[in-house]
């Protein structure tokens, strides 16, 4: 089978009910960036950065993937499919995807604070459970979510390059392309690859390549994209 590449932000969620934070009415006009999301406003107010990403955890656990999500995971059936996202919640996974790469961490573990990226410390919270200070991690240092921050690594670059470098096909979702090092993966795509954008509004790709722009939302987007490929299927 062919190797399948999708690259997943926001925009993949939105139609599930999950807060964008780059749109009109979005987290960011009610949070400050550097507060909630960077490394330096955890340092600074620990509790406040604590108390978001408990309340982001509840509302993940009311919402449901959307056929977006679905339809992703239903390519499987035809393809080698890997999805690289940036999102930090579990919906390609609730959806059935089995090859998941989260870029930006996953916002349903926890970790050290001292180490946040050692995997003998990188835990599933259960149901409900959020993070307090003082909550402890395997090292003994405080517990903080699985996130990466602006102002810190990504560990799993170089694993979302790997499989674009193999991608027959890649497939952009909902993502501004805006967020480095995540933007920068697209011209990761060997010349041969095929390559598709969803999203229903204009996105600035910073590439020359010939790119198949679809001008949908997630759902009707991949609907439309599986009757692209289908023409493409090994038999």
């Amino acid at each position: 089978m062919k190797n399948l590449v999708f690259l997943t932000g926001a925009g993949m969620s939105a139609e599930s009910g999950i807060s964008t934070f780059r749109d009109s009415g979005g987290l960011w006009e009610q949070f400050k960036v550097e507060d909630v999301a960077s490394i330096e406003g955890y340092w600074r107010n620990p509790k406040l950065v604590l108390d978001f990403y408990n309340q982001r955890r509840k509302e993940l656990a009311t919402v449901k993937p959307n056929e977006g999500h679905i339809g992703v995971a239903e390519m499987e059936k035809y393809f080698n499919v890997t999805v690289v996202t940036q999102n930090v919640d579990n919906l390609h996974e609730r959806a059935g995807s089995t090859h998941v790469v989260h870029l930006h961490g996953e916002l349903t573990k926890a970790c050290s604070e001292r180490n946040p990226n050692d995997p003998r410390y990188v835990r599933e919270l259960n149901p409900g459970e959020e993070i307090h200070i003082g909550d402890k991690a395997g090292d003994g240092s405080q517990l903080r979510p699985f996130i990466v921050w602006f102002g810190e690594a990504v560990p799993e670059i170089e694993t979302a390059i790997h499989y674009v470098e193999k991608a027959d096909f890649l497939v952009i979702i909902g993502t501004s392309l805006n967020v480095y090092p995540a933007a920068g993966l697209l011209h990761y795509a060997p010349q041969e690859t095929e390559i598709y954008l969803i999203d229903p509004k204009p996105v600035e790709t910073h590439s020359l390549r010939n790119i198949c722009v679809i001008r949908k939302g997630a759902s009707d987007g991949v609907k439309e994209l599986k009757e692209l490929l289908k023409l493409k299927i090994d038999n």
